[in-house]
């Protein structure tokens, strides 16, 4: 996994641009994918899915949603009416009609994260709650040594002073024990796609 400059995801020609301009861009990254050709995006996304969600992660991950689930429940801040649909207006509904009409994406009811379009080089799913709404964009692109890769880009638009305080905070949680924990089960999904299908 390597960090990428934010302008990085600027410059692919993604679909998410046109739907999602008002987001800020909170990070970028790459996963190696070594051998992946411009075709492998759905390969690498069928991978993913068959080595499992949070549920397989490591426990130091799993430990880390469950507080911030409980924390959210005590107070408050996963409510129904601070989410997708009543506080903040989906994604889906900003959709053009092309991408309207394609593929969703599939949902699972332990991933809290809900697909908004999957495409052929592309996927987006979102979230919202009284902290923030949050869009997971993954994209396939060439890297530097020619091979294409998965990049993943958190998009963010924090609910007032609330929800930039909280982004801050989570930080380090995520670029220290998450961030690398998504690293090693989504490289390792990519070599081990063979023995998942």
């Amino acid at each position: 996994m390597a960090k990428l400059d934010k302008a990085s995801y600027a410059a692919q020609p993604w679909r998410i641009h046109e739907i999602a301009d008002d987001f800020r861009v909170e990070d970028v990254w790459a996963f190696r994918t070594p051998g992946a050709g411009p075709d492998d995006f759905p390969v690498m996304l069928a991978a993913m899915r068959a080595r499992g969600g949070i549920a397989q992660q490591s426990l130091p991950v799993r430990f880390l949603f469950a507080a911030r689930w409980k924390l959210g429940a005590l107070l408050g801040w996963d409510e129904p009416s601070a989410g997708v649909g009543d506080r903040v207006v989906s994604l889906r509904d900003r959709l053009p009609a092309d991408l309207r009409d394609a593929p969703r994406g599939q949902d699972d009811a332990a991933m809290p994260l809900k697909a908004v379009y999957e495409l052929h080089t592309e996927s987006a799913r979102e979230l919202a709650n009284k902290t923030v709404h949050t869009v997971m964009h993954l994209g396939w692109a060439q890297g530097n040594d020619g091979d294409h890769e998965l990049r993943m880009t958190v998009l963010v638009k924090p609910n007032g002073l609330f929800g930039r305080l909280y982004m801050a905070a989570i930080a380090p949680f995520r670029h220290i024990v998450v961030y690398p924990a998504l690293t090693r089960r989504w490289e390792s999904a990519w070599r081990e796609r063979d023995n998942t299908a």
